[in-house]
């Protein structure tokens, strides 16, 4: 019988003493357990080669909560035997959300009788409206971040909330658990009579944006390249603003960008003719490409206006419909895409092309896009890619393999977010962003992954693209898991806290 139970316990030989693994007072320990983790810096092609999986794995963190060492438990190093010890039946990076709302914590699975802008009018607008009662924004935000702790997401890009006390509390309770966060609120100067809560003034819309970054970027450390809390500028999307909007933003970002503020938005989502995202927002504008707006060319016929706002700190949601010059533009500047197959299957958006994706060069990361999306667990985002992407058309069609699979969740996030320096994966150096996996706590899990088929290792069944065991675990652990196998949640070494139920 397999035993995947957490323990805490003082294995480390001579002098080690039983540890609280929540204290803040060291976080210097180590972790036993089955370890998996896309190393170095690979492209997503090249993920399946700098996979490591460490049955018998040590996580070592020191006391500033960084990666003091990995490997095989018996090869632990002799600095690191008075250490206490805890044990885990998996250990994987922290995941890594690139796209999630958070004032529709509450509107999944929201019924509106039809695609992306049907949707906005009858479910999302109204919702978000109610976010203008501080008290309501409060308890959103404590339950938003409580659902982004039970799914193991130590780091988000999260489109945030119209209203400026909504954004206050979001960041309050991000900081109170010890989370990672970049947001801003979601910009709209023009838009519908559902819409009509969440509309600023232009001037408005600009001011508020720089006062949340003055207010909440890089506040807790005073240095992007390490803090916790970040800031973007977010507008809803080209038909939420206006040329006037665009320029100003773009001026503004002219003066931020070097601090390490983020762009995002959405790009392409909806192709519907005549009554979709896309043909509107090329109507409204008279450009070429949808990502024209968003690159300063908002003028009709594409003429110039304003400043780009694409870049290394740039990531756009959906990108489905992309032409070949859009993705290859995303690549030249550096930006991403944050990918969300669920809500794309839940609002008939249709399906991003994963292999001409990625072959133009771009990050993809993958975002639950909560509210549209109803899962919270990027690795259910990660299941419904992997389906989703097996069953594009002809020649298409790409059983995405395991490795790529947590890199998309895992370190391709981390760099979409212009952080992978800091996190991602277990390389030495690193913050100490990782999750304690308990299959037991999910019996189906763990039966599949105790009795599941393994096939024998490929070298010796003579096939050399036969996937190995190591392979079939992480995709079972991947497809299988579910939040109460997710035990315990790390960031910088520190087990983070969910805020107190109302």
């Amino acid at each position: 019988m397999a035993s995947w139970g957490v323990t805490f316990s003082a294995e480390g030989g001579p002098g080690a003493s039983v540890a609280d693994p929540d204290s803040t007072a060291s976080r210097a320990h180590v972790y036993r357990g089955h370890i998996f983790h896309v190393a170095g810096a690979p492209t997503v092609q090249q993920a399946h080669d700098h996979l490591v999986s460490l049955p018998a794995g040590a996580l070592v963190t020191s006391t500033t909560g960084t990666i003091a060492w990995v490997g095989e438990f018996e090869a632990l190093p002799a600095e690191f035997a008075a250490l206490p010890v805890s044990r885990a039946g998996f250990i994987v990076p922290g995941f890594v959300d690139t796209h999630v709302h958070f004032p529709q914590t509450y509107t999944t699975d929201a019924y509106g009788g039809g695609q992306l802008l049907e949707w906005l009018e009858t479910c999302i607008f109204p919702a978000e409206a109610e976010l203008a009662d501080a008290a309501f924004a409060a308890q959103v935000a404590r339950d938003f971040t409580r659902a982004r702790i039970n799914a193991g997401t130590t780091s988000a890009l999260v489109f945030g909330s119209a209203f400026a006390h909504a954004q206050d509390s979001l960041f309050e309770e991000t900081r109170r658990a010890g989370l990672r966060v970049v947001s801003g609120r979601g910009i709209q100067t023009v838009g519908s009579p559902a819409a009509q809560a969440l509309l600023t003034s232009e001037a408005d819309a600009l001011r508020l944006a720089e006062e949340e970054i003055a207010r909440w970027h890089a506040v807790d450390t005073g240095d992007p390249t390490t803090a916790l809390l970040q800031v973007a500028l977010v507008p809803r999307f080209s038909l939420s603003v206006t040329p006037e909007t665009l320029a100003g933003l773009g001026a503004l970002y002219e003066r931020v960008r070097d601090d390490g503020v983020y762009f995002h938005s959405h790009l392409n989502e909806n192709n519907r003719p005549i009554t979709g995202e896309i043909d509107a927002v090329k109507a409204v504008y008279g450009v070429d490409t949808y990502l024209d707006t968003y690159d300063g060319l908002f003028l009709p016929g594409s003429t110039r206006g304003g400043s780009s706002l694409l870049g290394r700190r740039s990531i756009l949601a959906h990108a489905v419909h992309c032409t070949d010059a859009e993705l290859a533009r995303l690549a030249a500047t550096g930006s991403s895409i944050a990918h969300c197959p669920t809500s794309q299957q839940f609002l008939g958006s249709g399906t991003m092309p994963w292999l001409r994706t990625i072959a133009a060069g771009v990050t993809v990361a993958i975002g639950t896009d909560v509210g549209a999306g109803d899962e919270w667990l990027v690795s259910r985002v990660l299941n419904d890619a992997y389906k989703t992407h097996l069953s594009e058309p002809g020649d298409d069609g790409v059983a995405i393999d395991p490795a790529a699979l947590l890199f998309t969740g895992t370190l391709a996030g981390a760099r979409a977010l212009d952080m992978e320096a800091r996190y991602g994966n277990f390389d030495l150096g690193k913050d100490a962003d990782f999750l304690l996996i308990d299959p037991e706590e999910w019996p189906p899990l763990s039966r599949v992954l105790e009795h599941g088929i393994r096939s024998p290792a490929a070298d010796s069944a003579g096939q050399a693209d036969a996937p190995t065991p190591a392979e079939q675990t992480l995709f079972a652990l991947l497809m299988g898991l579910r939040e109460p196998a997710i035990t315990g949640v790390y960031v910088q070494g520190r087990r983070v806290q969910a805020p107190a139920a109302d």
